[in-house]
């Protein structure tokens, strides 16, 4: 069960993020804060939407942190844009037994970093 959110932050990156898809439960639910606005859905087809609605940009996710407790999987990293670090996040997921996400929770942030990037 374990490293779903790795694999997730993976498909995201990659050149055919609707591969993260594959991941979700069909009730998926979600929270994505950014700054300035939240994405929320309910469904695999909402989070489909959202994937669609983001800019294309050369976007990497760099995990520092990973843990899991039980069902519980978290992450802690920054995000590189063209390989400049904006901003870092902090992603919790509820992960069912056949290792797909059922919820997730994401906080993005440009202005604070929890831990600092390594040189």
């Amino acid at each position: 069960m374990a490293d779903v959110l790795l694999a997730y932050m993976a498909r995201m990156d990659s050149d055919d993020p609707e591969q993260t898809l594959d991941l979700l439960e069909p009730d998926f639910r979600f929270l994505i804060t950014l700054p300035g606005r939240e994405a929320t859905g309910r469904s695999k087809a909402d989070f489909a939407a959202y994937i669609a609605g983001r800019n294309a940009v050369e976007r990497e996710h760099k995990i520092l942190r990973h843990s899991c407790d039980g069902d519980l999987e978290t992450v802690y990293g920054v995000v590189t844009e063209s390989g400049k670090a904006v901003g870092s996040f902090l992603s919790a997921a509820v992960v069912t037994p056949e290792g797909r996400m059922a919820r997730y929770q994401s906080y993005f942030t440009t202005t604070y970093d929890l831990i600092d990037l390594p040189e």
